[in-house]
């Protein structure tokens, strides 16, 4: 049996005990900022590095809209001063069994921009909204 990558078209998210289907996820993304130091002393006239704080890129989810689907402007909503519903988000790349196989599981998310599908009277296409998040963490586990 041949060894090939997993496709990327088979994947699931799960938001406050609920499965959501999308047709993109972007973003995510985890880096580790570099810190750069030198000792007065040091021999060599370089600086040195060394690992500093993480951070994580913003995602970005987008899906068809559909009529009576309010769930991204319903989330939206929650958005206040000082008062924000956070949501846990776990997003699984899929095999062919439908079983997880690499999952994103994402900490303390929250939205921080919303954009309605693009209207164009000579389109063809459906119209795609998107949801952008801010969270706390990102952890990925390749089972």
């Amino acid at each position: 049996m041949a060894n090939y990558p997993l496709p990327k078209f088979h994947f699931q998210v799960e938001w406050g005990g609920t499965r959501l289907g999308f047709t993109e996820i972007s973003g995510l993304t985890v880096e580790t900022e570099a810190i750069e130091y030198r000792e007065g002393n040091l021999p060599e006239y370089h600086k040195i590095k060394m690992p500093g704080m993480q951070k994580f890129g913003n995602i970005t989810m987008k899906r068809g809209t559909f009529k009576g689907d309010n769930d991204f402007y319903k989330w939206w909503n929650t958005v206040a001063l000082n008062t924000i519903e956070r949501r846990d988000i776990t997003i699984s790349l899929l095999n062919e069994k439908h079983e997880a196989v690499v999952v994103w599981s994402v900490k303390q998310a929250w939205p921080t921009k919303v954009q309605p599908g693009d209207l164009k009277a000579d389109a063809n296409e459906p119209s795609i909204e998107s949801i952008e998040v801010v969270h706390e963490g990102l952890t990925i586990a390749n089972r």
